[in-house]
């Protein structure tokens, strides 16, 4: 999973990042409205935690040109004063979930995790394949009912291929999916991922290599 947080408090920016992060979650920030916007049309989000009272350009604003953008990315607004009046008005420009500040972490990504789910074809909270079982919203792994240690990005990875239900997941997708933007494509970091993830998910093999194509379960 991959999440754009734009919010124009740096401190409280980071400890977001910081937090979702530690939730196996990779994230971009934007301190602005402008930076924010720009990311978003370029990147492939699937949640945008979007503040609203935000400097350049407002948060309403981004909103609204996210939607008529057509992008596939959910919308999480936050604000200062979680009035019935800002709900309705956050919703109304396009958001699909809303939440006033001050606010729990753990509820900031239960509904990260459940626009998320969103955001692709229907996925179900717990992934399976075989005896390894994946839980999105304890963001917990499993194999043969022992837990799997694995860092976000092995988590990531592993959730994007569970969720494409053996589909071949190109190394591309991968990057621009589980990595966030200061990746460096070149590094064969999706290579090198694949293989630590394979050694703690043991034998029998469960993730084939497809020949210039990309990976699948």
């Amino acid at each position: 999973m991959r999440v754009l947080v734009i919010e124009d408090d740096e401190e409280l920016a980071e400890t977001v990042a910081v937090g979702l992060r530690q939730a196996r979650i990779a994230v971009d920030v934007a301190l602005d409205g402008e930076s924010g916007l720009a990311r978003a049309l370029v990147n492939d989000y699937d949640v945008i935690v979007l503040d609203r009272d935000l400097p350049a350009v407002h948060g309403d604003e981004v909103c609204a040109r996210l939607v008529a953008a057509g992008g596939r990315s959910r919308v999480l607004m936050l604000t200062g004063a979680a009035e019935n009046e800002d709900l309705v008005n956050g919703l109304g420009l396009g958001a699909d979930d809303y939440l006033g500040k001050p606010f729990a972490f753990a509820v900031l990504v239960a509904r990260i995790t459940a626009l998320a789910r969103r955001a692709q074809p229907t996925v179900p909270p717990v992934l399976q394949s075989g005896d390894v079982v994946l839980d999105t919203a304890k963001r917990s792994a499993q194999r043969s009912g022992c837990d799997l240690e694995l860092t976000p990005k092995e988590f990531g990875v592993l959730e994007l291929l569970l969720a494409a239900k053996g589909r071949v997941v190109p190394a591309e997708e991968l990057l621009a999916r589980v990595w966030d933007e200061n990746a460096d494509p070149f590094t064969g970091a999706v290579r090198i991922t694949m293989s630590r993830l394979r050694a703690k998910l043991g034998d029998p093999p469960v993730i084939e290599t497809v020949a210039k194509a990309g990976y699948r379960i």
